[in-house]
């Protein structure tokens, strides 16, 4: 079996999938030497064009010689950028980009001088070492001039070894033949770089590869190879088919040796190198001659271009001063491409320079290159994937980049896509399939680029804690060891000065403590003294203020349902003169649950008066505690509670006489209420005539509905008089007991002690303010047992009251509210029912129940109190 030395020896090529025969049209361009341009007036240098970032070597106003570097760098990714003619930066800013997007690029702007002076160069020799070797190459920013642009001296020094090197020479390409120009006119130059090249890379074989539509090129190169000095049988020149795009890397590599590189990986892990012919050329140069890439061989072809072929074109040349050149014919909606029509991109400016990169101008006409076509609908015909030289799948491609799944495409090998363009001129339906895997890709790599940044800015910031976490460590040591030093420097006489001023800082805190406790007893007795004025004051203040907020609630209460009453009346006579019996009915209904509103406010506001003056009442004897603890220790503070004790007689009297005024003014509204009535009757008779019975004569008797109000009136009366006498004599008793506890407080105010008696003043005084509070609560209890008699009777006579109500509204149950808070007065003349006596029976019983339990517990209270 053939090795593969002995198959590239023979000859033996493979068969490369897919690929196309597109019009090769390269007649216009390769007929002529290559020539020169004059120089431009103004230069456009990009910086950086090839690798990352660096440092520019010149400012604006610098003078330039041609081949001066322009920038500096330390990666070994960047590739340094050369003047390409002498004169002056005039600015340094950004300009347009030789790209599709024609976004703005850092830009180094050189005026020419006219004179094209070079620098001061190194020439070197063959005796140069390797390194020297690529050092130079590297120094001269080398690139790939097939069109990717890579570092050509990272090439020259792999890792791995290299057993087979071959020189591109292929250009499938349509219109370009920048590269069969240059093999045709310099091919001893070309092979000197092999030279340079096999020096390095020490391959087995070397092959150049031609394909067989240069003839020209083929003979002199094969020329070039028998008179150069490599070893014999190492290079051979090999023609290879014409088919579109067998001049790539990879589908060159797999056409001359069969093997496939795989996805993700480089042709050096298989042992195989790739250089373009142009860039054996600039190697030649940059280590024999020294002279760095600044300019190189471009093609302007096109028929829209008078001067077609290819011209030396320094790096940073205008496109438009190409094109003023060249005789340019501009056409309307006028296309300029760089680089061929299958992978080239169309420029949006001509005011763009030449790149490293740059091998082709293309101007066509219409008439070559039509209107773009509408996009279409995908058919799914497979011819994109028959095509395809890399073997993928287009279509499933162009559907995750239509819909932006750029990680699917990716995972469909986006990557190994070298945008050949072959999927796109075979698509029936004019799909731009290309351009959607640019999109993807340039995609992709802004995502990588994101993620990398945040890794970066995260290694950054740990970096940074880690320093600060350092830095503290060290101060903290520092300052140990400074502590440490003053120790040992430390006398015996300063140790002992400082533990003497430690024991006076002891000495000085403890004394403060000290004195803080004894402070402390004087402080609560100032204070105790200090409340027994503040809170007995504050006390008083609050029980008046209740006490008027119930006193008043109670007038108003009282006004509103003296006010409702007379309303009712004139209300009840409009009613019946204007209305049947029915609406004369709900009138009553609703006169009557005004009233249990009104008498529940008047309880509420009862409970809160008893409130008030218990809270009083607790205040007084608590302030009569306060007083007598001092009495018993000075004589001074006697008089002062004496003094207090009169006030709080004069207040108690004070609230009996007002209570005695509410009780007059109740008595006069219970003689007024039977008045108003009787002077309600004769107007509601003169009104309904035959219909009701008037009762403003004695003489004349009343019918059962005015007798009823009648009754209700009373019956009001009554329980407000009954109120009125309950409240006073709760004031009454309130203030015999604080009159009561200052008369027991005021001997001992002023003896100080009791004598001849078995008990110590301070119990005696206690059991008596116990008592008092006993007979308070007790009087309280009364009270309520008072108020719950006063519902208990006027519950059965508002049931009463309202029975005949409902009889009167065809059956219908009374309100329950009506029925558990109005009284009632019993009617003669309107006989219940015997199922309303029985309901009015029960809540009888219920209430009297009820006052038997409140009497019972006011006993029990006052029993235990005794």
């Amino acid at each position: 079996m053939l090795t593969l030395l002995d198959q590239l020896d023979k000859g033996t090529l493979w068969r490369s999938p897919g690929g196309i025969h597109p019009p090769e049209v390269k007649f216009l361009s390769n007929t002529t030497p290559i020539c020169q341009l004059p120089l431009a007036q103004e230069y456009l240098v990009p910086v950086p064009q090839v690798g990352e970032n660096c440092t520019l070597a010149v400012k604006v106003g610098d003078k330039v010689l041609k081949g001066a570097p322009l920038t500096q760098g330390t990666s070994i990714w960047h590739l340094p950028v050369h003047a390409p003619t002498s004169g002056t930066v005039v600015a340094i800013e950004p300009r347009a980009s030789n790209h599709a997007s024609a976004l703005p690029v850092n830009t180094c702007v050189i005026a020419a001088d006219g004179e094209d002076r070079w620098c001061e160069l190194t020439p070197g020799s063959i005796e140069l070492s390797n390194q020297e070797m690529i050092a130079k190459i590297h120094g001269a920013g080398i690139a790939g001039m097939g069109g990717a642009a890579f570092p050509s001296h990272i090439k020259l020094n792999p890792v791995s070894e290299i057993e087979l090197v071959i020189i591109n020479g292929v250009e499938c390409e349509p219109y370009i033949s920048a590269d069969d120009r240059l093999m045709r006119e310099y091919s001893q130059d070309i092979l000197a770089g092999i030279g340079i090249i096999h020096r390095l890379l020490a391959p087995k074989r070397i092959v150049i590869a031609i394909e067989d539509n240069k003839p020209e090129a083929i003979k002199a190169m094969q020329q070039a190879v028998s008179r150069s000095t490599l070893p014999a049988g190492s290079t051979r020149v090999t023609a290879i088919p014409t088919k579109y795009p067998s001049g790539g890397e990879k589908q060159l590599i797999q056409i001359i040796t069969g093997r496939e590189v795989p996805s993700g990986s480089i042709p050096a892990k298989l042992g195989i190198v790739v250089h373009n012919v142009g860039t054996a050329f600039a190697i030649h140069q940059a280590v024999t001659q020294g002279k760095p890439l600044i300019e190189r061989v471009v093609t302007v072809t096109g028929q829209n271009v008078g001067k077609p072929g290819n011209y030396w074109l320094p790096i940073g040349t205008p496109v438009e001063h190409v094109l003023k050149y060249t005789e340019f014919n501009a056409e309307a909606d006028q296309k300029v491409i760089i680089g061929g029509p299958m992978m080239g991109h169309a420029l949006p400016t001509i005011q763009v320079p030449i790149l490293k990169g740059t091998n082709c101008i293309l101007v066509p006409s219409s008439q070559e290159i039509g209107t773009t076509p509408e996009e279409k609908a995908c058919i799914r015909c497979g011819e994109c994937a028959n095509a395809c030289p890399a073997l993928l799948l287009p279509q499933q491609l162009f559907w995750h980049a239509k819909a932006e799944e750029y990680d699917k495409a990716a995972s469909y090998n986006l990557k190994d896509c070298i945008e050949c363009g072959c999927c796109s001129y075979v698509c029936p339906s004019d799909i731009p399939l290309v351009e959607y895997y640019r999109i993807a890709k340039s995609a992709l790599k802004q995502a990588a680029d994101e993620k990398h940044q945040a890794e970066r800015a995260k290694l950054r910031f740990e970096a940074r804690i880690q320093r600060l976490e350092e830095e503290k460590l060290a101060r903290e040591a520092k300052a140990k060891e400074a502590a440490a030093r003053r120790q040992a420097t430390m006398s015996s006489t300063d140790k002992n000065a400082v533990a003497e001023a430690m024991a006076r800082i002891a000495a000085k805190k403890a004394a403060a403590a000290e004195t803080t406790a004894d402070n402390a007893p004087a402080e609560v007795v100032n204070a105790d003294a200090n409340s027994t004025e503040a809170p007995k004051g504050k006390a008083a203040v609050a029980a008046a203020i209740a006490r008027a907020k119930a006193k008043k609630a109670a007038a108003a209460a009282q006004s509103a349902d003296d006010a409702e009453s007379s309303k009712q009346a004139v209300s009840s006579e409009q009613t019946v003169s204007s209305e049947q019996s029915e609406p004369t009915e709900q009138a009553e209904t609703l006169s009557q649950k005004d009233k249990v509103a009104a008498a529940i406010a008047r309880a509420k506001a009862k409970k809160a008066a008893l409130k008030a003056d218990s809270d009083a009442i607790d205040d007084t004897d608590v302030a009569t505690d306060n007083t007598d603890k001092p009495a018993t220790e000075t004589t001074a503070n006697a008089e002062v509670d004496d003094k207090k004790a009169k006030v709080a007689a004069a207040v108690a009297r004070a609230k009996a006489k007002k209570a005695a005024a509410q009780q007059t003014e109740s008595t006069d509204v219970v003689d007024e209420q039977p008045k108003l009535a009787a002077d309600a009757q004769p107007a509601s008779s003169s009104e309904f005539g035959n219909e009701s019975s008037s009762v403003a004569e004695p003489n004349a008797p009343l019918s059962p509905e005015d007798e009823k109000k009648a009754k209700v009136a009373a019956a009001v009366a009554r329980a407000k008089a009954k109120k009125a006498a309950a409240q006073q004599a709760e004031l009454t008793e309130v203030t015999e007991v604080q009159l009561e506890l200052v008369a027991d407080a005021k001997p001992e105010s002023e003896s100080g002690s009791i004598p001849s008696a078995p008990v110590s003043p301070e119990d005696e005084k206690k059991a008596k303010i116990a008592a008092a509070v006993a007979r308070a609560k007790a009087k309280k209890a009364a009270a309520q047992q008072a108020e719950s008699t006063e519902v208990t009777e006027v519950q059965p006579e508002l049931v009463a009251v309202a029975k005949p109500e409902s009889d009167i509204e065809s059956g219908s149950e009374p309100d329950s509210e009506s029925g558990n808070k109005s009284s009632s007065v019993a009617e003669p003349s309107a006989p219940l029912s015997p199922e309303d006596e029985k309901k009015a029976k029960v809540a009888a019983a219920v209430a009297r129940a009820k006052a038997k339990k409140a009497a019972r517990e006011a006993n029990a209270i006052s029993d235990a109190n005794e």
